[in-house]
């Protein structure tokens, strides 16, 4: 207990003293003669620009700025005030903001060094730059082993607090992208799909990830590319974000709508960087000739496999669709996209996985019927699926008929939304599927049936019906696949 209070009232004595030196006379003093020994050396500037000519980021700027982030302790004392984050992911971490001409000092060796962070404007750009400030004499003895130090630090900085990025590219600027944490909690254990089928792609990444040598060898470009192709809901995004967590890659999600022109894409894919995955989803769009870009067909085939795609390596390029019959084959060959991966809507293996995952539900009495149904063919897509679960979490059973109910009123697989009540697909597009089920989880069979229509028995054919005759029918039928 004695040595506990011993070092306790010498740590406080030490930062008082601290205190009474950065503010007396003897500081300013000491500060004096620094500034008047400097100007007895002659000095050497480096300038780190953070793109290069061609608007690809320089890899050390990124270096040097985590190095810096990491001298919480070390800031110069000439410095008034420097800006401190929290992490908006983990609100543990803080780092900081240098203004524009700040000046940070660092000592390596007993080489004291300065670092500067600027802003300029060329041409109507602007850029930033890191200025290191060295003495000559120091630069001959220590710079070289200085920088490697400096790489060395960021490295293990950067793997211990490895925190994935979501890039989005904006309209218009000189930051065409624009950065957020990315907090996406989906991984491989928590993604429904076919278990052989989920480890095959797995190792296809791993193998990836491991085989630089590889393609060079082969003369290709370090980069594979992924087509997920099937109906809205049945997990894409969420198996995109699976790939991010599991590569540890940044992600650059590219709003096609936002993309003047084909060299603007170009701009936007030299700007990734390596370790990266790249998406655009609703790929198909671009070809149903309802997108709004000014990209052409060979401007998106250039930017999945032109000369461009070279200027940068492990890179992982993600293309999601709802079909492939208006895509044209040209994108379809290998190199281009080299893995297709299908997502059906979810049957009776994927709903035993999700009544696991979202109701602690291995085993059911019910499980019998529902394994009958998705085999006559009715099924959903698992984001309903789960929609009906989370609104029934509190009541497996519940929950169970609230699904047994849903796929009834489904035809041969049909989606709900495009059910007998007559409206077309694109009438329903502003509606939510999940609020189906949200409505379902506290309504009883009848209005359900007033909702979506009756269907006939056996015949799996849709009809017409009145919604007032539907009320009054409601009670003498039952809704069948």
């Amino acid at each position: 207990m004695f040595l506990v209070l011993f070092f306790v009232t010498i740590s406080f004595l030490l930062l008082v003293l601290r205190i009474l030196y950065k503010t007396s006379v003897i500081h300013i003093f000491v500060k004096g003669l620094r500034s008047l020994g400097d100007k007895f050396h002659a000095y050497q500037s480096y300038r780190i620009p953070q793109h290069n000519e061609n608007y690809q980021e320089n890899q050390l700027y990124h270096k040097i700025s985590i190095y810096l982030n990491s001298l919480l302790a070390t800031i110069d004392d000439d410095s008034d005030f420097t800006n401190l984050f929290s992490g908006s992911s983990k609100s543990n971490d803080i780092s900081l903001h240098f203004d524009d001409n700040q000046i940070v000092h660092d000592k390596f060796f007993s080489a004291r060094v300065s670092w500067t962070n600027e802003e300029s404007e060329k041409e109507g750009c602007t850029s930033r730059s890191f200025v290191l400030r060295i003495r000559k004499n120091d630069k001959r003895r220590v710079l070289r082993q200085y920088l490697q130090h400096i790489l060395s630090v960021a490295d293990e900085v950067e793997q211990k607090k490895k925190e994935i990025k979501l890039y989005m590219n904006l309209e218009q600027g000189n930051r065409r992208w624009r950065s957020i944490p990315f907090t996406h909690p989906a991984t491989f254990d928590t993604v429904v799909m076919d278990s052989d089928l989920k480890n095959k792609f797995k190792s296809d990444l791993e193998q990836f990830v491991k085989s630089k040598q590889y393609y060079h060898r082969l003369g290709r470009v370090w980069k594979r590319s992924y087509l997920l192709c099937g109906p809205a809901g049945t997990g894409k995004t969420s198996f995109v974000a699976a790939m991010a967590r599991f590569l540890c890659y940044d992600v650059y999600d590219i709003d096609m709508s936002k993309v003047l022109d084909d060299s603007d894409l170009k701009t936007l894919l030299l700007q990734t960087t390596c370790k990266s995955l790249i998406v655009i989803e609703d790929f198909d769009k671009f070809f149903d000739g309802k997108s709004s870009t000014a990209v052409s067909l060979s401007g998106m085939l250039n930017f999945m496999d032109g000369i461009e795609s070279c200027c940068g390596e492990e890179r992982v390029m993600v293309f999601t669709m709802s079909g492939k019959e208006e895509v044209d084959q040209a994108v379809m060959r290998p190199g281009r996209i080299d893995v297709h991966v299908q997502f059906p809507l979810c049957d009776f293996s994927g709903f035993k996985n999700m009544a696991s995952s979202y109701l602690g539900v291995k085993d059911h009495k019910l499980f019998p019927q529902l394994e009958e149904i998705f085999q006559s063919g009715a099924s959903l897509s698992h984001a309903e699926i789960g929609e009906i679960m989370i609104s029934n979490r509190n009541s497996p059973s519940r929950a169970l008929k609230s699904v047994i109910t849903a796929l009834q009123s489904n035809v041969g697989g049909q989606r709900l939304s495009e059910s007998s009540s007559g409206r077309s697909r694109s009438d329903e597009a502003s509606e939510p599927a999940a609020s189906v089920f949200c409505r379902e989880s506290v309504h009883t069979v009848r209005e359900f049936r007033k909702l979506y229509g009756l269907l006939k028995m056996g015949s799996r054919r849709k009809e017409s019906v009145d919604l007032s005759s539907a009320e009054k029918e409601g009670s003498q039928h039952e809704v069948q696949n």
